[in-house]
């Protein structure tokens, strides 16, 4: 019997700064994990995965993470992913001195 499929959103990194990015519904790359498309459906995740995929020239380490819906958009469901969407532990920078809530 296979697994049920639970909600993912595509992430990867950002090919020229290394940064993690989430896909979004509209197609375009965010390193907002609030923002990225919460996909509830398998057969198009795998599609929105292979689209992402395409995107060589903009990523890299193309994959689909749990997630679940949150009030404010999908959030991480594994520690990996949240340590993930949080970004660099080593001092704060980027989108931990931008964002106040992260």
């Amino acid at each position: 019997m296979s697994k049920r499929f639970t909600p993912k959103v595509v992430t990867a990194n950002a090919l020229l700064e290394g940064d993690v990015v989430y896909f979004t519904e509209d197609g375009r790359w965010t390193r907002l994990h609030r923002e990225a498309e919460l996909i509830e459906d398998e057969a198009v995740a795998q599609l929105r995965l292979l689209d992402a995929q395409a995107r060589h020239h903009q990523v890299v380490g193309v994959y689909l993470a749990e997630a679940r819906p949150g009030a404010d958009g999908p959030e991480p469901v594994h520690f990996r992913e949240g340590f993930r969407a949080q970004g660099p532990s080593n001092y704060a920078h980027g989108k931990q001195v931008e964002l106040k809530n992260v």
